[in-house]
């Protein structure tokens, strides 16, 4: 299996970005690097007007800056993400190509005036950077819903399916169940 490069997109936390980079190579059965944070990448994607980092700019930046290879690269923010014809995303993907970005902002429960809540926030983490990454390397939303690739609009969505693939997305991308 290709390689995995997580990048954290400062401000993040980056504790939670290496934490969750030995289960994401164990879903994918590749070697997870975890790069240096990109401190400053962040200030060039802003939109003023919506308060949010556009999360295309972020995957053109990461391309930039490390050019499609036999590597995915992707990148873990702390800020709030949007594309143009969305309130927010959870995160985004080059369809079968070589980066994603997904942000930890709408994952955790201080957003929602609750207790923080470390072990819930790790899984959410890990359920999303696995769906982004399973993106790029050609999955599309499953219908399984204990599938980390069948889709989220809330973090209860998310709450609600697996961390891992299903037999059928893992055929997909040529490994056995």
């Amino acid at each position: 299996m290709v390689p995995i490069r997580i990048v954290p997109l400062a401000p993040v936390n980056e504790e939670l970005v290496r934490t969750v980079a030995g289960p994401v190579g164990s879903v994918f059965r590749t070697e997870v690097t975890v790069e240096p944070p990109l401190r400053s990448a962040m200030d060039r994607t802003y939109d003023i007007s919506r308060g949010q980092y556009n999360s295309t700019d972020l995957i053109r930046m990461l391309l930039e800056r490390y050019p499609a290879g036999p590597e995915k690269v992707l990148g873990v923010a702390g800020a709030d993400l949007f594309v143009p014809v969305l309130t927010y995303v959870f995160g985004e993907a080059q369809l079968d190509g070589t980066a994603a970005v997904m942000s930890v902002y709408r994952l955790d429960d201080v957003l929602y005036g609750l207790e923080a809540d470390p072990v819930k926030l790790f899984e959410r983490t890990l359920k999303e950077c696995v769906h982004e990454l399973g993106h790029t390397f050609g999955l599309l939303h499953c219908r399984d819903y204990d599938c980390a690739m069948h889709a989220s609009t809330t973090v209860d969505d998310i709450d609600l399916k697996g961390a891992g693939l299903c037999p059928s997305c893992l055929r997909q991308i040529g490994m056995q169940p």
